[in-house]
């Protein structure tokens, strides 16, 4: 461990601030994890938070046995970091695109999003890019995989939400360890999310708990709904930047499709009797829709997969693994409906 992190200060220190502030983070990170059992048996813990932790180190258990998962130190050990998030992520776009700015890293590839441990620094880069003339969002991140190249702790900043995500977004950063492409955000995050999907599921099956699973559902449906939304949304917006008419113009379309998905947008979360928070929320801009299709963009091709595999979750990981090892375009190509049941989409049939 003190190679490793001499390694990485060196790293930082060569490469630039940026670096710099990311391996602090993350030494910050590793220094304050402690293991589960100890957390737990510790007096000064509170009951609920005990509690919590003994559902996670069982969901744990859960995706090595049921899901396949990898079996190592992740998710062990517990961080309190004692701030509302761990990383705040910056998103940006072009005035007139849907393409979001990328960022590349040695190990993670190419992604669409920066991330800061100081939430004054995301806004610092936000205001900057702002001035570039990007569209420009910040959001807080509760939770991230390292891929394995660490052991991940359960955080402190994962407690905000209830038991259900908590034992989703375990699911979700253990997936990354499983499948990752370099430079396909996309591809990565509908994975994790596929993946944190069929887990959720299973766990409750499990667990005879078929109101939660109702709700679940409902909520998962409810998100298809609002990525539905945001796709339809979309392709008229780019439609508009494609035309060929005076950018003032261009300018009023955008606004006034951003502004009819904020409405549509607030009716399905109101007829669903939900309040409007998140993403979604707020004056909306191009880099704000970037989150949302890079986490559901993909999700009815991997379903379709799985259910090909026949709920197979090893047959699922093969197919996913034949899809990550095809080249950018032919991977997408295959992620349409119909191209992914011509690719093959596996079968547990011998």
């Amino acid at each position: 461990m003190a190679k490793l992190l001499l390694s990485l200060f060196l790293s930082a220190m060569l490469s630039g601030c940026y670096y710099m502030q990311a391996a602090s983070g993350q030494l910050e990170v590793i220094r304050k994890r402690e293991p589960l059992d100890e957390v737990i048996a510790d007096p000064d813990t509170s009951p609920e938070l005990a509690a919590r932790l003994n559902l996670l180190d069982e969901a744990r258990d859960f995706s090595v046995s049921k899901l396949g998962l990898p079996d190592n130190n992740s998710y062990r050990t517990y961080a309190d970091l004692e701030r509302d998030y761990v990383v705040w992520n910056v998103f940006a776009a072009p005035e007139f695109s849907l393409d979001p700015k990328v960022w590349c890293f040695p190990v993670v590839g190419c992604v669409s999003y920066r991330g800061y441990f100081s939430k004054d620094d995301a806004t610092k880069e936000a205001e900057r890019l702002k001035k570039d003339g990007f569209d420009v969002a910040v959001g807080g991140v509760a939770a991230y995989s390292t891929l394995g190249k660490f052991s991940d702790p359960i955080l402190s900043t994962m407690m905000r939400w209830d038991d259900i995500d908590l034992v989703a977004v375990l699911f979700h950063e253990l997936a990354h360890q499983v499948v990752y492409v370099k430079d396909d955000s996309a591809f990565n995050e509908s994975f994790a999310t596929a993946v944190e999907e069929f887990g959720v599921q299973l766990w409750l099956e499990e667990r005879g708990e078929q109101e939660q699973m109702a709700e679940y559902l409902a909520s998962r449906e409810l998100q298809q709904s609002l990525t539905r939304l945001v796709m339809k949304a979309r392709e008229v917006l780019n439609d508009v930047y494609e035309a060929d008419i005076e950018l003032e113009y261009k300018r009023v379309l955008k606004r006034e499709r951003l502004n009819t998905l904020a409405e549509d947008v607030a009716a399905e979360l109101q007829s669903n009797g939900k309040e409007a928070s998140g993403w979604l929320t707020g004056e909306l801009n191009n880099a704000r829709l970037i989150s949302t299709t890079l986490y559901e963009g993909h999700l009815p091709s991997f379903r379709a997969l799985y259910s090909r595999c026949e709920k197979d979750i090893d047959c699922f990981y093969t197919e996913v693994k034949k899809l990550a090892d095809l080249n950018y375009d032919d991977r997408n190509a295959a992620l349409s409906a119909g191209d992914l049941l011509r690719f093959g989409g596996g079968t547990n049939e011998q």
